[in-house]
């Protein structure tokens, strides 16, 4: 690695990690027009953001930079794959890694992997179904869209918050990390789909103000410490692919799981890889009994 790249992932662990990330979280809400105005045209014209592609394309219509960072996309800008049992891309970004869950544990980057049961809160329980299964894991950079949709239709069964670090999650980081996203705070949304198990796992990084869902609104930051379950055996909810489930107020990371045997992922799948939300990533090679 070089050394910027370890001095900037050094610098990261002596940092107020959950600090810094409230009072980011205090200035994108902020009203201001002045502060509204200066945080939307810098950081569309540090990322070059396409804003062709947004529901609303006039920067002084937001009301705060979330609303910004959170923008809906016009209609049809991301096209659905809707072929039968493919499996469509939750987000915008490119591809970190992608492979099997192999002896319980993840590839995070060359040389380096983790735990499944670590990042699915511990439970061996809650991590039996996957192992041996299939894992994809996306990127989200500043300037990508920031809503995340489902890759299947699912039935939600159970959301866990599970408190952490938040250490960025970019390339260098994931490279000098160990254990980075079973490590960082993060969401994680189990479903029931024609592919049997599915997680998705929202991961929190560093000015990742905080982490929502549609069922549940604002998840992080937590109102109390410690691993908190919801369980939704009684009030399923089911949702269709494509739809929203969830947005980062701010960039991050959400990676999928599936079962073993039960899904292939294209072969374009190579880390590096762009991603556009919808697109086809992989498809059902054998349905739930």
């Amino acid at each position: 690695m070089p050394l910027k790249e370890k001095l900037f992932v050094l610098g990261q662990y002596p940092l107020p990690h959950h600090w810094l990330s409230r009072l980011m979280g205090r200035l994108t809400h902020c009203r201001n027009p002045a502060v509204r105005r200066t945080l939307i045209r810098s950081i569309s014209r540090a990322y070059r953001i396409d804003l062709d592609e947004a529901q609303e394309p006039d920067l002084n219509a937001y009301s705060c930079f979330n609303d910004f960072f959170t923008r809906a996309l016009k209609p049809g800008a991301r096209p659905i794959a809707d072929q039968p049992s493919v499996i469509a891309s939750p987000a915008d970004g490119f591809l970190s890694q992608a492979g099997r869950i192999e002896a319980g544990r993840l590839l995070q980057a060359k040389g380096m992997d983790y735990s499944a049961e670590t990042l699915l809160g511990g439970d061996p329980a809650r991590a039996a179904p996957f192992l041996g299964g299939a894992f994809a894991t996306i990127y989200l950079s500043p300037r990508d869209y920031h809503r995340l949709h489902m890759p299947l239709a699912g039935t939600l069964r159970e959301m866990v918050h599970v408190p952490g670090r938040l250490f960025s999650v970019n390339d260098a980081t994931a490279r000098g990390v160990p254990n980075l996203f079973a490590r960082n705070e993060r969401v994680a949304a189990l479903f029931d789909t024609e592919a049997g198990p599915m997680a998705l796992i929202l991961v929190g990084a560093i000015f990742v103000a905080s982490i929502e869902t549609v069922w549940h609104g604002v998840v992080t930051p937590p109102a109390a410490p410690g691993i908190r379950t919801w369980s939704y055996a009684d009030t399923p909810i089911t949702l269709a692919r494509g739809v929203e489930m969830g947005r980062f107020n701010m960039g991050s990371t959400i990676i999928v799981l599936f079962g073993p045997e039960a899904v292939e992922w294209n072969a374009r799948l190579q880390p590096g890889a762009p991603m556009r939300m919808g697109e086809a990533m992989g498809r059902v090679v054998r349905a739930a009994r």
